[in-house]
């Protein structure tokens, strides 16, 4: 029996050195999907690339080893003006398309997918204060998330309310003389993104559950006032650079000022928030898809030159199409958020879907291909394919995604008819 331990296989050079990360990543630059974009899109992307390969990308391997916060990564970004690029500049943001988001947050997930779902997540809770919050509430806490000083998390999960956010219990009832006076909010939220540490919180309670849908409302919480406590953040399979955690509410005073939209307007509220979160996890989905594709590429360049084997070639070839059919689809849709406010749900499902997908699928096609190295953490395909396998799950499941395309399909059959 051999006493040895196997061949020690090296990092990969784009995991250390950002000429090589992005020598890489630009073989995938495809001009099919480069002719959509506006000069300003591929300015974001070539700047989300450089800070990605330079601040992200080589800290990702060891977030995930030892489940870290990817704090570091995220301050980079918004350094960089990338936290608010859908965002208005009075707010701190750029303005940007949110085909811009796309790209960049494609680029941050391809470098390091924990660090894009915290990223992505200070969006996700700026976004709804955006919609439906005050000037005052807007000015108060939409810079602080943009720039990074304050991390927020978007509170709509509970034990027994996973997509159907109508049977929400948590609840705020009136304080005082009525709701002049505030709110008393109580209930248990769970895989909260950022939940351990989230400075702002935008929390979906119901005022009345006989009322259903009717009855959702949506406020900013603080995440240091009375009655705010957190759990402890679960253990994953994936996504390690991120924390995920339950929060509490016992009785928290919450003021009228911090009410976002109207009373019973909070279900309206998410269903167009998600347009947003669902673009996110479709860019995250391409990202990953061309990470695993990259590592793959790399590592067999490594072992076999540039001229690969058949086999090996045929396969990435495969990969390289269906990696641009999903970005394709990505682009189109959030080109058609910015330009109309009709847009879908079955249509952003159907992107969040096949992206998402596309994503986990590649990642498994790319440690098939490289056979018994495809499972070393080293190589950080098996990561990939981790990482993936929640942007499935998450912003609505792909099986509620089928539903909704569904549902339209045969709607629109039935107005035919």
């Amino acid at each position: 029996m051999s006493g040895g331990t196997g061949p020690v296989i090296e990092p990969l050079d784009i995991d250390v050195d950002p000429a090589a990360y992005a020598t890489v990543h630009g073989l995938l630059d495809e001009p099919a999907a480069d002719a959509a974009l506006t000069g300003r899109e591929l300015e974001i992307r070539a700047l989300a690339r450089d800070v990605v390969a330079r601040e992200v990308a080589p800290r990702a391997a060891e977030l995930d080893a030892g489940g870290g916060f990817a704090h570091d990564g995220v301050q980079a970004l918004a350094r960089a003006g990338l936290g608010g690029l859908i965002f208005p500049e009075h707010l701190g943001g750029t303005g940007d398309t949110n085909v811009a988001y796309a790209v960049a947050m494609e680029e941050i997930t391809a470098g390091c997918a924990a660090t894009s779902l915290v990223f992505m997540t200070q969006t996700h809770t700026a976004y709804p204060i955006l919609l439906a919050g005050t000037e005052e509430l807007q000015r108060a806490y939409i810079p602080g998330l943009l720039d990074g000083s304050r991390y927020g998390s978007l509170g709509i999960t509970e034990p027994d309310a996973g997509s159907d956010v109508s049977a929400l219990t948590t609840t705020a009832t009136p304080a005082g003389d009525g709701a002049a006076d505030g709110w008393s909010l109580s209930g248990q939220k769970t895989f909260i993104t950022t939940g351990d540490r989230a400075d702002v919180i935008v929390c979906f309670a119901t005022v009345d559950r006989s009322l259903g849908r009717g009855g959702i409302t949506a406020f900013v919480v603080e995440g240091g006032w009375p009655g705010v406590a957190r759990g402890r953040p679960f253990r994953k399979m994936g996504m390690h650079g991120s924390s995920t955690a339950e929060l509490f509410f016992e009785r928290v005073a919450v003021p009228r000022a911090n009410l976002l939209g109207t009373e019973g307007g909070g279900w309206s509220l998410v269903m167009s928030s998600v347009v947003k979160s669902r673009v996110s996890a479709a860019a995250q989905g391409v990202g990953l898809a061309r990470a695993a594709y990259a590592r793959a590429l790399a590592f067999l360049i490594r072992l076999h030159g540039p001229r690969l084997p058949d086999e090996e070639t045929f396969a990435l070839a495969g990969l390289r199409g269906r990696i641009l059919r999903g970005r394709l689809l990505l682009h189109s849709v959030a080109r058609r958020v910015d330009t109309d406010p009709g847009v879908s749900p079955g249509e952003i499902g159907m992107m969040k879907q096949a992206c998402t997908d596309l994503g986990f699928e590649v990642s498994v096609e790319a440690a098939r291909i490289l056979g018994p190295y495809g499972d070393l953490a080293v190589l950080g395909v098996e990561r990939c394919l981790r990482d993936a396998k929640v942007t499935q799950i998450y912003d609505g499941t792909n099986e509620i995604q089928r539903l909704l395309i569904g549902r339209e399909t045969t709607r629109a059959w039935e107005g035919r008819a």
